[in-house]
């Protein structure tokens, strides 16, 4: 039976995880110019869609956490992701000279409803460069959103939104800053599924 991850319906009005690496672990993001290439596509393709709280991108997988409009219909915002990693992929396969799918063939979602988690999950995906030996430094990381939040540039992201969760700028740096426990929010990771 397929896993409650990928079977979990997106729904307008909420907030979701959603995450997938390559077929194989195999990389999907080659060079700088396909980790910007995505993050453009992600505003062009969803911004319309929903509010982009988070993100990570790693050699051989993405982390994304998205909040659905409530005036998009049922299966609009799954459609529409699908036509953002259908033009990522074939851009990257133009280029490598590849075919096929890129990525899994189900993206993964866990649906958010409590703000507790909510804070540890921006927290997770932020510094999932550092847990998976990518950058000994989540927070200088060019391609996770932490950095996004502590500048003053116009951003596609809900940067406003979010730092209401912590209440201040400074809170949300001490969250990051502080160690959490792995073990607390293992039900946040891409590998236990």
């Amino acid at each position: 039976m397929p896993s409650k991850k990928i079977r979990t319906p997106i729904e307008p009005g909420f907030t979701y995880h959603i995450y997938n690496r390559g077929n194989n672990f195999q990389t999907v993001f080659f060079n700088s110019d396909d980790y910007n290439m995505f993050l453009e596509k992600l505003k062009f393709y969803l911004i319309d869609y929903c509010a982009i709280y988070a993100f990570a991108l790693l050699p051989n997988h993405y982390h994304l956490l998205l909040h659905v409009n409530d005036d998009i219909g049922k299966l609009d915002f799954s459609k529409q992701l699908s036509r953002f990693i259908l033009s990522y992929t074939n851009k990257v396969n133009f280029r490598k000279h590849r075919n096929g799918s890129l990525f899994m063939s189900y993206f993964r979602r866990i649906k958010i409803e409590d703000e507790v988690y909510l804070k540890k999950l921006v927290y997770y995906i932020n510094h999932n460069p550092s847990k998976h030996d990518i950058s000994e430094d989540f927070k200088s990381y060019e391609f996770c959103s932490y950095r996004i939040f502590l500048i003053d540039k116009p951003t596609s992201l809900a940067r406003s939104e979010v730092l209401n969760w912590y209440g201040r700028r400074q809170e949300f740096i001490d969250f990051h800053n502080y160690l959490h426990d792995e073990e607390s929010i293992r039900k946040l990771t891409l590998e236990d599924d």
